[in-house]
């Protein structure tokens, strides 16, 4: 009989070979970015730049993210925000078109700065069609319409009949402005003015000392930041708007859709606009021609973010609402697919533009 040691000898060998050949290719096929990027994002910093200013919703959604992103980023690196507000989102959206593309430097995007491409603003210099996106937290939205309580408004007929009620905004073309017009015009507001220059917490601070008049504002915003504007009745809140339709929103259920006031077929349809850009949520994304490698690493990292059940936990404590998020896939093939009508996207585009609100 053979030795047995001598007869495994050959087949040791033999597998050895197969297993050097296989890591040899293994290098050759499998994709070469993995290592390089690791070492690449180790020790370096990642600026976000947010396209509203400190303490708003958007920035408490993107503070939630921000530890999970550098958890899940390889090299853990460093993540820093830089808050850029203007033109609705024009100008941050507009300096990360430019931005060297070297994967360092994401857009937090308002929702805003999807319809100010899509209705040919002036001032728009990027392409939404050449943005590479990351995805966003959210895409189930509510917005609320309210009053100071002293108004008296707190029917939709006396809102009606009240004439020059003062409603705030951060600027021109901001969603937060755009939704505020559209209640302002489908609720039949009369007359009323427009007045914007604020943040966020600036219209909460105008409103309480009677600055202004009325805002539209994410419930989310409202609960976080005056509760006891509901829970105190502070506020006389009229009507709400619900992304996607039907979505029922438990502390304000009592509240009427606001699709319940159009007239016309066209009135629903550019609320079904309005809804469309809201689903796409608050774009994350990369300036055009970064690294495919870069890409593929930040991706992956949003992605696992959005999985993470303790994201999930973070983000409803800072934000107080569920998060609704879409990986990066879903997210552009939903802004790919908003509806391009010419004759509806005008009357958006007049909606929410400076002048008078159109004739109904």
């Amino acid at each position: 009989m053979g030795r047995p040691g001598r007869n495994r000898e050959p087949q040791m060998k033999r597998r050895k070979y197969l297993l050097r050949a296989a890591l040899g290719l293994s290098v050759f096929f499998f994709p070469t970015w993995v290592y390089p990027q690791t070492l690449f994002y180790k020790g370096r910093t990642i600026t976000i730049v947010q396209s509203s200013g400190p303490g708003g919703t958007a920035d408490m959604r993107i503070r939630s993210i921000i530890p999970f992103l550098q958890k899940y980023v390889p090299g853990n690196p460093t993540i820093v925000t830089e808050y850029m507000p203007g033109g609705g989102g024009r100008k941050a959206a507009n300096y990360i078109y430019r931005a060297r593309p070297d994967g360092l430097r994401i857009l937090s995007a308002g929702s805003g700065v999807i319809p100010l491409a899509m209705t040919g603003e002036v001032g728009v210099l990027y392409d939404i069609d050449k943005l590479i996106y990351l995805g966003t937290p959210y895409s189930a939205y509510h917005s609320v319409f309210f009053t100071r309580k002293e108004l008296g408004l707190n029917t939709v007929d006396r809102l009606r009949g009240a004439s020059g009620v003062r409603v705030g905004a951060q600027s021109v073309g901001h969603a937060t402005y755009s939704e505020a017009r559209l209640f302002a015009y489908l609720l039949g507001l009369k007359e009323p003015s427009f007045i914007v220059g604020y943040t966020g917490p600036e219209l909460d601070l105008a409103l309480a000392s009677a600055e202004i008049d009325a805002r539209s504002s994410a419930t989310e915003t409202v609960l976080s930041r005056k509760p006891d504007w509901v829970e105190k009745a502070l506020m006389d809140f009229h009507a709400i708007l619900e992304v996607p339709k039907g979505n029922m929103h438990p502390r304000f259920s009592h509240l009427p859709e606001l699709e319940t006031f159009a007239k016309s077929d066209k009135e629903k349809k550019v609320l079904a606009l309005l809804r469309a850009f809201k689903a796409a949520g608050a774009p994350i994304v990369l300036p055009p021609a970064t690294p495919e490698e870069r890409v593929a690493v930040l991706r992956e990292a949003f992605r696992r973010t959005f999985k993470d059940p303790a994201f999930h936990k973070e983000y409803k404590k800072v934000v107080t609402e569920e998060p609704t998020p879409l990986m990066p896939e879903v997210h552009e093939k939903v802004i790919r697919e908003i509806p391009r009508s010419p004759e509806v996207t005008e009357l958006f585009k007049r909606l929410s533009g400076p002048g008078p609100l159109p004739p109904r």
